[in-house]
């Protein structure tokens, strides 16, 4: 039994797939999705068009502001496939902070964050996309405090490698885990706060 009127869910956006329920833009949109979703739900945050993996959605209004919006910093992780090897340069400069253009024509120095070289993942990750057999390419675990927009694939480019792929894996403790694209996962709110590390007394039970 949920412990609020609210709904919390977990789903594993497909690539190509807009994060929203209305776009001017054309394309699939969550509502296109085969589940019956409650009335008022919104996704929080957003992953872009050609990004994949984990995206939270709720009737609860006020969580998008408690966990994108507030001064307490949030982790979030991303699995990233980039064109080439990449070279320990390369992880030191993602690790200590690269000066990326943002909105507004300004630029932005990333701070430090852990970026670890890994392995290319199993059939967990089967890809939508096509590359040529012997494309170089090189995975990487990358876990941001913040999202400036489209800041993994601007990082990964100023350090000399063009995204190929990237998949939000966790936000917290809130883990995609065996997801499939495409597939949705209602989940207590009990566990929605906790494994996002929310303090519920701030937010309490009201719209």
């Amino acid at each position: 039994m949920l412990s609020s009127s609210f709904r919390y869910y977990t789903l594993n956006k497909p690539y190509g797939m807009e994060s929203q329920f209305v776009s001017p833009y054309p394309g699939p949109l969550l509502g296109d999705l085969p589940f019956k979703f409650p009335e008022g739900i919104h996704a929080i945050g957003r992953l872009d068009k050609e990004s994949e993996g984990l995206l939270l959605l709720t009737t609860n209004k006020k969580i998008t502001a408690l966990l994108f919006q507030s001064k307490v910093p949030h982790k979030r992780t991303y699995l990233v496939q980039v064109k080439h090897v990449v070279t320990e340069e390369s992880l030191y400069k993602l690790r200590t902070g690269v000066s990326i253009r943002i909105k507004g024509g300004s630029y932005y120095t990333t701070p430090p964050c852990d970026v670890q070289l890994v392995e290319k993942p199993r059939e967990t990750f089967p890809s939508p996309l096509s590359f040529h057999a012997n494309q170089a390419s090189s995975w990487l675990l990358i876990t941001l405090t913040e999202g400036k927009y489209h800041q993994v694939r601007k990082m990964v480019a100023k350090a000399g490698h063009r995204c190929l792929r990237l998949i939000r894996v966790s936000i917290e403790d809130l883990l995609l885990g065996n997801l499939q694209p495409g597939e949705i996962r209602e989940v207590e709110e009990d566990f929605f706060f906790t494994q996002l590390k929310l303090d519920r007394s701030s937010i309490g039970n009201c719209v």
